[in-house]
């Protein structure tokens, strides 16, 4: 059945000489896989600088319930992007971001609030100008909500840890070591004041955001039980540095 839907890029694999299998996340079918013949070659119908990490596509696609691939009719853009394929910073944190959510979009069915989320954070990503060190940390935190690991909000001011087994902040250090620090605890707090539009307001070093960072990965690992190293998490902390 001939479908329109939009789609966030996440990633590709080469298949044949001229062809590849793309990993998009649809708002109408989910995480879905498809055939793009014939992109690698030099005429051909779809360029492949449409298929970027995180890029916003409209797509009319050829829709089969319980197919593992599904093919592409046609693509387009649903907005020209001004900075986020030019500035090193938010591509690689692009890159980076893809690459968690293509570890942690699963399901084969429609989310809206979901995908109503990623889209926008995502045009945000390309129009915003300060503070996009904090990017990804914002994103992340965010994301939780959305993928049913949201950790609890600080209720005092006592509450100096976070103890990232069981996803709530405490007073004192836990007997196992799977919590963050006071340093790195107070900066997380600060996720939860700012949504993606206030992330210049978010106040931290290059340090601490590496350290937050490594401890939010941790907390993703615990609570969604991705496995594997990400690829592009050296690349977005030299970026960073």
């Amino acid at each position: 059945m001939l479908e329109k839907t939009r789609g966030i890029y996440l990633h590709h694999i080469n298949y044949s000489e001229s062809s590849i299998i793309a990993r998009i996340y649809t708002e109408k079918f989910g995480i879905q896989s498809y055939l793009i013949q014939g992109v690698r070659k030099r005429k051909a119908k779809f360029s492949k600088s449409l298929f970027q990490p995180l890029f916003l596509l409209d797509m009319e696609v050829y829709h089969r319930p319980g197919r593992d691939l599904q093919r592409l009719k046609d693509v387009r853009m649903s907005m020209p992007f001004e900075s986020l394929p030019f500035e090193m910073t938010k591509s690689s944190q692009a890159i980076f971001l893809s690459e968690v959510l293509l570890k942690c979009l699963k399901e084969e069915e429609p989310n809206a609030e979901l995908f109503d989320f990623l889209f926008h954070a995502i045009a945000l990503l390309d129009l915003k100008k300060d503070g996009i060190a904090n990017f990804h940390l914002a994103f992340l935190f965010h994301l939780t909500s959305f993928l049913g690991v949201s950790p609890q909000a600080p209720s005092a001011a006592k509450t100096m840890f976070f103890d990232l087994e069981t996803a709530a902040f405490i007073a004192s250090e836990p007997l196992h070591n799977q919590f963050m620090n006071a340093e790195t605890t107070a900066n997380f707090k600060q996720l939860f004041q700012f949504d993606l539009g206030k992330i210049e307001q978010i106040r931290m070093t290059n340090r601490e955001r590496s350290v937050l960072l490594n401890q939010l990965l941790i907390y993703y690992q615990m609570h969604l039980h991705l496995s594997g190293n990400l690829k592009s998490l050296a690349v977005l902390k030299e970026v960073l540095a």
